[in-house]
């Protein structure tokens, strides 16, 4: 079968990585991709969102199943756009319909849903400029530290952890009278904040049955000992040592389970990855937020562990056979620590030369290319998180220093990683 993998980061040359050592996998085309997916397949200079186009390349290349990387082209209906199209209808696609996207798309939605469900989650209330002096008395009145968040897609930045009710206030006030975010802002939801420890957990459902497949801790402040700015996630481990049977039966029967049996009570068309944000809060698990794709970082670290053939499973959510399927895993825990460029998550230059990346055949570290192009036989920067260096271990430790000793052979001007990935669980 020729594959079509959309996405050009991390995530997808992970996907990329996984997918082309199944024997189900004849070709694989990566759209746009970047200078690391191109080791497994053909990249195609098409925008994600670009639906004709990426129409015409399935045409032109006999696609037979579209695996769909970032949110931007879910949430915006693909899986929909194909299922219309009768040229494109029996090619398989891996991601939820529009509707069921919006457990993304909108948090506002994805809290309604929790509540209709029974799903564990912080209490919350949701505002617009309609309303929106009603939302200031609700956050005068709210304990602290309060969390606002704006409803729809934010790149990642549209949450704030206010540790005061005036910085609370100017929050609110930017989002919605200043769109901060656009129209991702215009409704914003108020959260009561969670005390805990924050994890992933990765699911394949067709919408009735599911697997789990991985879970994962992500480090997203930019300095060591989780300080400073936000990111898109600076490293990743896996397994999290206290996420043991108990804590996951838990988060099995509160959270999973419910959750795909509200798609199905819903209607709700869902044939991909659910990301179930998690805070472990003394024990007991809340739902922070839905994806409805892969993380980045986290697949750097969970497709590595995963040792079913990812695109069989895919085959399985599709022909109904999934329940079915025996889910393994590599016994190693793995660890990825990202290289990011000077500036990041600020503004940062691109266009810098990547020395030492070298072969990536090592049996126990792998070096997955997040924002990277090539040109004329270099390999440039071309993003804020550069690389992703994946590493097997004994343990957390040991395969954090593994990933440290690969960043140590790579240099760009500006390049930066935090050492300490994994630091809680060195002990």
């Amino acid at each position: 079968m020729n594959i079509l993998l959309l996405g050009s980061g991390g995530r997808e040359h992970a996907l990329a990585w996984k997918m082309t050592q199944s024997h189900h996998c004849d070709a694989l085309f990566i759209a746009p991709g970047n200078a690391g997916t191109s080791e497994f397949g053909t990249n195609l200079p098409v925008s994600v969102t670009d639906f004709e186009v990426i129409k015409q390349a399935c045409i032109e290349h006999k696609i037979g199943m579209l695996v769909v990387g970032p949110e931007e082209p879910l949430v915006k209906g693909i899986y929909d756009f194909f299922e219309a199209d009768p040229q494109l209808q029996k090619i398989l696609v891996v991601g939820p319909s529009a509707k069921a996207a919006q457990l993304e798309g909108s948090k506002a939605f994805s809290k309604k849903f929790m509540q209709r469900q029974n799903i564990p989650t912080a209490a919350y209330a949701e505002f617009t400029a309609a309303n929106f002096e009603e939302g200031k008395k609700y956050i005068a009145q709210h304990g602290l530290p309060v969390v606002l968040k704006a409803d729809g897609l934010a790149a990642g930045k549209g949450v704030v952890i206010a540790a005061t009710h005036e910085e609370a206030l100017k929050c609110f006030e930017e989002m919605i009278l200043h769109k901060q975010f656009g129209d991702a802002s215009s409704k914003v939801v108020i959260e009561e904040f969670l005390q805990g420890i924050e994890v992933s957990v990765f699911v394949l459902t067709n919408g009735s049955d599911y697997q789990i497949i991985g879970h994962a801790k992500d480090y997203k402040r930019i300095g060591e000992g989780d300080t400073g700015l936000n990111t898109g996630g600076m490293g990743c481990v896996s397994p999290v040592p206290f996420m043991d049977d108990v804590f996951m039966r838990k988060v099995e029967e509160r959270i999973i389970t419910p959750t795909v049996k509200g798609l199905e009570k819903e209607e709700l068309i869902y044939h991909g990855f659910i990301f179930f944000g998690l805070m472990n809060v003394n024990g007991e698990p809340f739902v922070i937020e839905y994806n409805c794709r892969m993380g980045d970082p986290e697949t750097e670290v969970v497709m590595p562990r995963l040792q079913t053939d990812l695109v069989a499973l895919f085959a399985a959510m599709d022909n109904g056979t999934l329940a079915d399927v025996n889910i393994s895993y590599d016994e190693r825990f793995c660890a990825t620590v990202m290289a990011v460029s000077g500036g990041y998550p600020g503004d940062y230059e691109k266009n810098k030369i990547i020395h030492g990346l070298g072969p990536n055949n090592s049996k126990e570290v792998i070096v997955f290319h997040a924002g990277t192009k090539e040109d004329e036989n270099k390999v440039l920067t071309n993003g804020g998180r550069v690389l992703a260096v994946s590493a097997y271990g004994n343990n957390i430790a040991d395969a954090v220093i593994k990933s440290k000793n690969k960043l140590a052979e790579i240099s760009f001007e500006g390049m930066y990683f935090r050492r300490d990935i994994g630091y809680e669980f060195k002990g």
